[in-house]
């Protein structure tokens, strides 16, 4: 008695199935068919997809006073930024472009960043923001976990690792991408002065960076972390990758006046004191007070772009208290009107909570930790009693934040 024929896919038999396919090996019947063709669609269009997301368009590159109105709707302020920014990132993208034209004439250069500012002014947020509008992979990594190879805590060239992670681990993507690191300023070197003690986390790192931020042949780790000699590397070369890097140099604006010379005596010298502006003197920043501070001057010299971030200002606050698309009040009452409860903030809560937050001078995350505290009862309470609408009056606001830690640790 011959053997009944089988789907080698769903065991079914010949007498189950309207129609069984017989290959050189096996058979196939109708309903495996029917889904094997459904899985291929469907897999060929995601890998085209794939492949149309990584041909930029570069007739449709958002022009950089068109990436500056994108950063304008979630960062108040900080226009030198801003410009400095959407100038470099358009530039990136155009010399991404340039390998695709005929390379008869000049090669152009990436123009690596650093911001300055101190903190809560907006560094972070303007490379989050930033991170919305882009088409090519982009990562953000905090330069505080590194150190020199060899010692506790992650290699440098992790950081390559985050950016194969965003494009799943293709290093032609990753070849083109951005790279914001924040913190550099935690890199700085402790001293001028030898020591006998290695500085891990500081100078050596900076020197670590150096081949990175120039652009070569670099063997990251697919997983991060430390190397080791058995394991398989990935080679990515950083020569089209642009390096953005942020940090608070707290204590900076000190170089910067010995620099200046604002407290010299004589005629001359009060006369060119008075022009300078001694709330704000980040603006007056150069390389050469990067070098004082500790940054090592080979580095300094592949970050040709130097910007800095102004102080935030009661105007500035106000506006970032509810006008941005991300704005904290608008977070607050969203979640509220998550649990069905209209929440409103009278107008006075607004500037005495922007006085306690220069009061603090914790910049704009000021402002969060200050919100936070005056509605932590409210959100204990209210998704219990559910009451239609909560109002927020400046009594209120006054009472909660007098309850708090963080008012009681101001008026010790």
């Amino acid at each position: 008695m011959a053997r009944e024929r089988k789907c080698s896919f769903c065991d079914r038999p010949d007498s189950r199935v309207r129609l069984l396919i017989t290959g050189s090996t096996g058979f196939i019947c109708d309903e495996c068919a029917e889904q094997a063709y459904e899985v291929v669609k469907e897999a060929l269009a995601v890998s085209g997809k794939a492949a149309k997301e990584q041909e930029m368009d570069w007739e449709s590159l958002p022009k950089p006073k068109e990436i500056k109105a994108f950063l304008d709707q979630y960062v108040i302020g900080q226009d030198d930024a801003k410009r400095h920014l959407s100038v470099a990132v358009y530039n990136h993208y155009k010399r991404l472009s340039q390998k695709k034209a005929d390379a008869d004439d000049v090669e152009i250069e990436k123009s690596n960043i650093i911001m300055v500012g101190s903190t809560g002014t907006g560094k972070t947020l303007l490379a989050h923001s930033i991170a919305r509008l882009l088409n090519v992979p982009f990562t953000i990594v905090d330069a505080t976990v590194f150190t020199e190879a060899g010692y506790v805590g992650e290699d440098i060239e992790s950081i390559l690792t985050r950016l194969l992670q965003v494009c799943d681990y293709d290093e032609k993507r990753a070849e083109q991408g951005i790279v914001f690191i924040d913190e550099i300023d935690k890199i700085a070197r402790k001293s001028d002065n030898p020591s006998i003690t290695r500085d891990v986390s500081g100078e050596g790192v900076q020197q670590g960076l150096l081949k990175l931020l120039e652009g070569s042949d670099v063997l990251v780790p697919p997983n991060g972390g430390r190397k080791h000699p058995d394991q398989k590397m990935i080679k990515v070369n950083t020569k089209n990758i642009l390096f953005i890097c942020g940090g608070a140099f707290d204590g900076i604006e000190k170089k910067i006046a010995q620099r200046l010379n604002t407290h010299v005596v004589g005629f001359g010298a009060v006369e060119n004191a008075a022009r300078i502006d001694k709330g704000n003197l980040m603006q007056y920043i150069v390389p050469q007070d990067l070098k004082s501070f500790g940054l090592i001057p080979e580095i300094i010299g592949r970050l040709p772009v130097l910007t800095s971030l102004q102080p935030l200002d009661r105007t500035a606050l106000r506006q970032i208290l509810t006008e941005p698309k991300n704005s904290i009040v608008k977070q607050y009452i969203k979640l509220f009107e998550m649990d069905g409860i209209q929440l409103t903030f009278k107008e006075e809560v607004f500037d005495f909570i922007v006085d306690k937050a220069l009061e603090y001078k914790l910049g704009a995350r000021g402002l969060r930790s200050i919100v936070e505290s005056i509605m932590l009862d409210a959100m204990f309470e209210i998704p219990t009693t559910k009451p239609k609408e909560f109002v927020v009056d400046l009594e209120y606001a006054k009472q909660q934040l007098l309850r708090t830690n963080l008012e009681k640790l101001q008026n010790a």
